[in-house]
């Protein structure tokens, strides 16, 4: 209870007193830095997905300029080898100023990786982005069927009629590639699901559909229960294992993930670097209240 409430209470505090946390969750403040880290991870079998920080953008000015960034990760990441593609926030290029505008600079990543054969993944956001980002998948998909992917939520009570109805775009060729995780953003009881057994219940019934219609499941979670419910699943539906993957986020659970990859099992790392670091180091605080208590503690020790 009281992790909890410091968890609450550090997104208010001083920006430098959240680094001390964030720095274990972000491979740095710049591409080199991101690229370096990824390295190391395919190092160890580990795929990587890169991620420019930045979300709710205020000026579509920012847009331009984060596709340019963008574009640029993608060309150094090719140029150094790394075995990874690439994630990104609608809000970063747009989504909530210009849809429209939003879609083109999308489309340009998009185009972008898949002159390397690569892939890029659209990250879901809270729920007003949620019919919106769907939106932009189904576009790109008509012109790149094989280089982009969408996150859904599973604490959402809609993700599995979400996923039904995005079915349409799956085939044997091209199966559907689809992020599933828990949702880290605080919604309405209303529209989403708020008990911890719940959520890992739709879960797996949101992965076993995915993989009974054979689509291509990124399963992304840390939860020991959900990984074995998981692997369950893909002994239950013989799953090979160039048809899904394990995701992670950087510097979480590295024993559950080395556990995995000596498995054999495919893991890949979301790596996030940049400066606007702020808003995804929050949400990790409010994912995981005892890291925000072993902070303070090591305060009040160096005070």
């Amino acid at each position: 209870m009281i992790n909890k409430l410091i968890s609450q209470i550090l997104p208010h505090m001083p920006p430098q007193l959240v680094w001390m946390f964030s720095k274990q969750y972000i491979a740095g403040e710049t591409v080199e830095q991101a690229i370096e880290k990824s390295k190391k991870l395919n190092d160890i079998n580990v795929m990587t997905t890169i991620d420019v920080l930045g979300e709710f953008i205020t000026k579509l000015e920012e847009a331009e300029a984060n596709k340019r960034e963008y574009i640029n990760v993608i060309e150094k990441a090719e140029a150094a080898g790394v075995k990874g593609n690439y994630s990104l926030k609608p809000t970063f290029l747009g989504l909530l100023l210009d849809k429209e505008v939003c879609y083109q600079h999308i489309r340009e990543i998009v185009q972008k990786a898949s002159a390397y054969d690569n892939f890029i993944r659209i990250d879901m956001e809270d729920s007003p982005c949620t019919d919106m980002s769907i939106d932009l998948l189904r576009r790109l998909k008509e012109e790149f069927p094989e280089n982009v992917g969408l996150v859904l939520q599973a604490c959402l009570k809609r993700t599995l009629a979400d996923i039904k109805a995005l079915a349409v775009l799956n085939s044997p060729e091209v199966p559907l590639n689809l992020r599933l995780c828990k949702g880290v953003y605080d919604e309405l009881p209303a529209i989403a699901y708020k008990e911890y057994e719940t959520i890992n219940q739709h879960y797996l019934e949101d992965l076993e559909y995915m993989l009974q219609q054979k689509m291509y499941p990124a399963i992304a979670t840390h939860d020991k229960p959900l990984v074995d419910g998981a692997l369950k699943l893909l002994e239950k539906y013989n799953v090979a294992k160039d048809r899904y993957e394990f995701q992670m986020l950087y510097g979480v659970t590295p024993r559950l993930r080395a556990s995995l990859v000596d498995a054999g099992h495919p893991l890949r790392v979301y790596v996030p670097f940049g400066e606007k670091w702020f808003g995804y180091s929050t949400r990790r605080l409010q994912e995981n209240p005892a890291m925000a208590g072993v902070i303070i503690k090591a305060l009040f020790k160096k005070g």
